[in-house]
């Protein structure tokens, strides 16, 4: 059922929004953000919400912080609030609880067309137990909850289920990034054009198996690449080498491929060096893997091949990528599709996680239709998992 949007809100002068945002931004060893892209895709809703007159208290999670002090430090949101003020152009304030006397104070200071940000969700117990008193508290500080944190959609997070609950009676929408991502989705899932196309790559089978029987079901050809390839080889009877493989899953690579036969491509060559640390060991082979080697990418001819079909395609998804690209020398497999795939005429959708930062690396991303915010949300949300955060939304 179709969800209240920004667009279904009518009089936000002088509201107080609660923004659930996905600032999960990665960080280095000093807690320095080192990719803003999930804090500049929460722009448009901020803005907008900000220009009718409305107060924003940004609530997000940012990484996993075990409850030291000393070493949770990197996890507080200064950074990201400071960041957020530059992107927006004005003083974004922050304080340093989620919810308390110091949250509430700074709350009811909050002015129209003022933001505040709250500490790390995650530094409160209550936040990933789905604490409902934790929640009622939360929800307190809101005349509005906006679902704006896409990535976090399959979640059950305090913030995702039970402050909207708690927040009955009050507007409940999403905003315009999760707006956009269930439209896209949607559209991908109904009657998407042929040729439709999906790529997987990544380490595990395990990790995707709805997802790539979702697939399956829906589209026309399934290029594999990345590390499940080896899997995928091995219940073939292909040798792999030293190749990265879930030894345990050979029976479930059997069924996947008895389930996508005709659709279900490998690469015909592959990138194999004899460590990983080693690169000057690399060279080109076509079929098994030899022992002593271990496969990083795909091959040239696989590149090629590969290149054809996703030109052809009216559609293509893809997800997880087709080489350890995170070391250059081994980053030419994901680096070519993701060109091509820039060049497409065709709807071109980049499924999240390790995807995202790669087409974002390569300076690709905005060239492609789409690309999620949302990694493990992406998958599930194909899948046809249903999400609570959703639930609690009210419908149009």
């Amino acid at each position: 059922m179709a969800k209240k949007t920004l667009n279904d809100l009518s009089n936000l002068g002088g509201k107080k929004v609660l923004v659930r945002v996905d600032f999960n931004v990665p960080l280095d060893a000093e807690g320095n953000i080192t990719n803003d892209r999930r804090i500049r895709g929460a722009l448009p809703t901020l803005q907008r919400i900000l220009d009718a007159g409305a107060a924003v208290i940004v609530v997000s999670h940012l990484g996993r912080p075990k409850g030291d002090p000393k070493k949770d430090a990197p996890f507080r949101m200064d950074r990201a609030a400071v960041r957020l003020g530059e992107l927006l152009g004005k003083p974004v304030h922050k304080v340093d609880e989620v919810v308390g006397p110091s949250a509430t104070a700074a709350v009811q200071a909050l002015k129209p067309g003022e933001v505040l940000v709250l500490e790390n969700l995650r530094f409160h117990p209550g936040e990933q137990a789905g604490d409902a008193a934790f929640a009622a508290e939360l929800a307190k500080l809101g005349d509005v909850y906006v679902n704006d944190a896409f990535g976090t959609c399959h979640r059950k997070d305090a913030s995702m289920v039970a402050v909207p609950a708690a927040m009955k009676g009050k507007p409940r929408v999403v905003g315009t990034l999760v707006a956009k991502e269930l439209d896209i989705l949607d559209r991908l899932l109904s009657n998407p054009p042929r040729p439709f196309v999906g790529i997987l790559g990544g380490g595990k089978v395990s990790d995707k198996i709805g997802f790539i029987k979702a697939l399956l079901a829906r589209v026309d050809r399934v290029l594999i690449g990345g590390a499940m390839t080896y899997t995928f080889m091995k219940a073939q009877g292909h040798q792999v080498g030293s190749s990265r493989l879930e030894a345990d899953k050979l029976d479930l690579a059997r069924e996947l491929l008895a389930l996508g036969k005709g659709k279900i491509e490998l690469p015909v060559d592959h990138l194999v060096v004899e460590k990983i640390d080693a690169p000057q060991t690399a060279r080109i082979v076509e079929g098994d893997i030899p022992d002593g080697t271990v496969g990083v990418d795909i091959g040239p001819k696989t590149i090629a091949k590969y290149s054809e079909t996703v030109k052809q395609a009216a559609i293509v998804v893809w997800n997880g990528p087709l080489g350890k690209f995170e070391d250059e020398p081994y980053s030419k497999g994901t680096k070519e599709i993701a060109r091509v795939l820039s060049a497409s005429k065709g709807i071109t959708i980049v499924g999240g996680g390790e995807t995202a930062e790669a087409v974002e690396e390569f300076g690709l991303a905005e060239k492609m239709t789409h690309v999620s915010t949302g990694g493990g949300a992406f998958l599930e949300y194909v899948e046809g998992t249903p999400f609570a955060a959703l639930a609690q939304i009210d419908d149009k």
